[in-house]
């Protein structure tokens, strides 16, 4: 019944800012740490950023730390990931997911079950 709904891509220019939403039911939300992952094109689903189940302490890839902000508000059940200074090698279909294990390290995709059906975003000029 874990039911994921990723909304808010869309196309923008380079250094452009998009806000993310992913919103979740079927499950208590605010037990499960959620993470955001991307896929490009002939590249392999990678992690982007973690965010633990009360909020608060959070984990970003190298690539988008500074840039991205990962929040939640667990009275909505939705999860947000704020995208700024936006560039080309964003491009990519974002995924929500909540973490159901962990035996290795946060970002590991292998620790999250449940995905939505992603949003994508296009930065191009």
């Amino acid at each position: 019944q874990v039911q994921l709904v990723e909304s808010g891509g869309g196309l923008v220019q380079p250094g452009d800012s998009l806000t993310l939403s992913c919103a979740a039911s079927g499950f208590i939300f605010h037990n499960y740490a959620m993470g955001w992952f991307r896929q490009a094109p002939g590249k392999e689903r990678e992690f982007v950023a973690h965010i633990r189940g009360l909020g608060g302490e959070t984990n970003y890839a190298e690539s988008v730390r500074g840039r991205f902000t990962i929040t939640r508000d667990n009275t909505k059940n939705t999860l947000y990931l704020r995208m700024n200074n936006l560039k080309p090698e964003d491009t990519a279909i974002y995924y929500c997911a909540r973490k159901t294990r962990e035996f290795y390290q946060i970002g590991y995709i292998k620790e999250y079950e449940d995905w939505g059906q992603g949003t994508q975003v296009t930065v191009s000029s």
